[in-house]
Order: C-alpha cells, then sequence, then structure tokens
C-alpha cells in the first residue's frame, strides 16, 4: 500500500494539511489501512525532500498546507499507468504461519487451519453486509465507489484464501496418507580385506 502516491493523489485535488489528507484518505478506503498523523507528516516531509510537494501556506489556526508540484503530479501519474509488480509480493502472514506450522513438531496444522477459515469466514461476512450498505447509501457518489471498490477487493481476496485454505487441507490430508517410508534394513557387514594373492612357485 502505496501511502506517498495515496497523499499525492488527495493533493492533485487541491492542497491540504495533514489531518485533512488522513481523514480524507481513510474517507475513501474505508480506514481499512489506518493511517495515524505522524505516518502523513513523515510521509509529506519526504515528499517535500523530494521535489514532489511543497508547503502551500497556513490557514487561521496555523495548519500548515501543501500542495503537490508538476514533478509530482509526474510521478502520480507515472504511478497510475505503471501496473503493480508483483515480482516481489507482499509477505503474508498467514502463508509463512502454515509454512512454519508444518515444518515444528507438536503443532497442529489442522487446527490453524480450520481456525483461519472460521476468522475468514466472519471477515468474509463482515465485508460483504458492509458492502450491501454501501450500495444502498449513494451508489452515485465517487467516495463510495472507491470505498466499494476497496470492499469488493477485500471480499475477492478473502474468497481466494478460504479456497486456499480448503487446498492447504486437502494437501495436508495427501501428504498424511502417504506410505511411510521403508525401515533401512541392519547394515552389510563389510567384507574381510585381503591382501594380494602371492602367486605359486613352480
Amino acid at each position: 500500500m502505496s501511502i506517498r502516491h495515496g497523499l499525492l493523489a488527495l493533493l492533485d485535488q487541491g492542497p491540504r494539511y495533514g489531518y485533512q489528507l488522513r481523514t480524507e484518505f481513510e474517507a475513501r478506503t474505508g480506514a481499512t489501512w489506518p493511517l495515524n498523523v505522524g505516518q502523513v507528516y513523515t510521509t509529506l516531509g519526504r515528499l517535500e525532500r523530494d521535489g514532489l510537494v511543497q508547503p502551500a501556506g497556513e490557514d487561521g489556526e496555523g495548519h500548515l498546507f501543501y500542495a503537490v508540484t508538476e514533478a509530482g503530479r509526474a510521478e502520480l501519474r507515472q504511478w497510475f499507468d505503471t501496473p503493480v509488480p508483483r515480482t516481489n509480493p507482499p509477505r503474508d502472514e498467514l502463508a509463512i504461519k502454515l509454512a512454519m506450522a508444518v515444518t515444528v513438531p507438536g503443532v497442529d496444522v489442522q487446527s490453524v487451519v480450520q481456525g483461519q477459515r472460521r476468522h475468514s469466514m466472519k471477515a468474509l461476512q463482515d465485508y460483504t453486509r458492509l458492502k450491501g450498505q454501501a450500495l444502498v447509501a449513494s451508489p452515485e457518489q465517487q467516495g463510495d465507489l472507491a470505498w466499494l471498490l476497496v470492499l469488493e477487493q477485500l471480499i475477492f481476496q478473502t474468497e481466494a484464501e478460504i479456497r486456499w485454505l480448503d487446498h492447504c487441507e486437502t494437501r495436508l490430508a495427501q501428504y498424511a496418507a502417504r506410505p511411510a517410508p521403508p525401515e533401512p534394513g541392519p547394515a552389510a557387514a563389510p567384507a574381510p580385506k585381503t591382501g594380494p594373492r602371492r602367486r605359486a612357485r613352480t
């Protein structure tokens, strides 16, 4: 998730200060990826350092506004035009957990899978309910459309996770049903060493 480019996208619509950026970012993503103000200002500092945003004055309450620069707009357009790379997929905690569980003695991997499936099914129900509410509210609003797209991504992602968990359970069952490797037999005694034969004298 690119906070950097998300803030650039918001600033492309006009100058804003940190708390406004945080509020709008969370509103458009349904607070799926909550930000704190410290993250926002740290990112703004880096964007300013890189010449992508610049200070744009203060209001009467002392809020410092930032505006996007032409270089910032160019980077934002490049971000929109460039596919998200899959060459370095993000670390998935669930995949790492299961990979470790199958290699650590004493872990009930089936229980881990079933517990995660219950959790994922509950999350899927919650996302589906929120999607229904979003469709009923005001689907013509762009902010609601943004939240709806995020919700649908979460739904598809969770559905895929549940299918993967089902696959993991099948794979574990297949692995458990494999015939055990044969026990190694007793090692054969090494043949006695013999010296070179002497030729008989004639």
